[in-house]
C-alpha cells in the first residue's frame, strides 16, 4: 500500500508504484542513497506531498521513490530580502505558520523569478 501511495499524484495517470520507498532525513543521506541508485542503475523517483498534476511521481521504469516529506527544517530566514531557504519537505501551510508575526507569508500559486512573494503590507 505504501509503494501504491507514491506511485500516483493527483493526475489522471495510472497508478505506476516503485519498487522502494526511502524517507531520507538528511541531505548527507539523500547523497548516499542517490550515489547507491546510480551505481546500480535504478532510477530515483523523487516525492513531495503527492499533490502534481502532471504524473512526476510515477515510477514507470520501476525505481526507488525518494519521499522527502521527513526533511522539513526551516533553514535560513532573512525578512530584509523576503528570502527563505526550506529543506524539500515544508509545506506552504508549514511556511506560513513559521511566518505568523512577521507580516509576510507565502501564497497559493507560483512566483517568478524576481518576483517578492507573500508581502503584506
Amino acid at each position: 500500500s505504501v509503494r501504491e501511495q507514491h506511485g500516483h499524484d493527483e493526475s489522471m495517470h495510472r497508478c505506476a508504484p516503485p519498487d522502494a520507498v526511502v524517507w531520507p532525513q538528511a541531505v548527507g543521506q539523500v547523497q548516499e542513497l542517490a550515489a547507491l541508485c546510480h551505481r546500480c542503475r535504478v532510477p530515483m523517483v523523487p516525492f513531495g506531498t503527492g499533490t502534481g498534476l502532471e504524473g512526476g511521481v510515477n515510477a514507470v521504469q520501476g525505481g526507488v521513490c525518494f519521499d522527502l516529506s521527513r526533511m522539513d527544517a526551516i533553514a535560513e530566514l532573512s525578512l530584509e530580502d523576503f528570502s527563505v531557504a526550506v529543506e524539500p519537505g515544508v509545506t506552504r501551510k508549514a511556511l506560513n505558520h513559521h511566518l505568523r508575526g512577521t507580516g509576510l507569508w507565502f501564497p497559493v500559486g507560483t512566483v517568478g523569478a524576481g518576483e517578492q512573494p507573500g508581502v503584506a503590507l
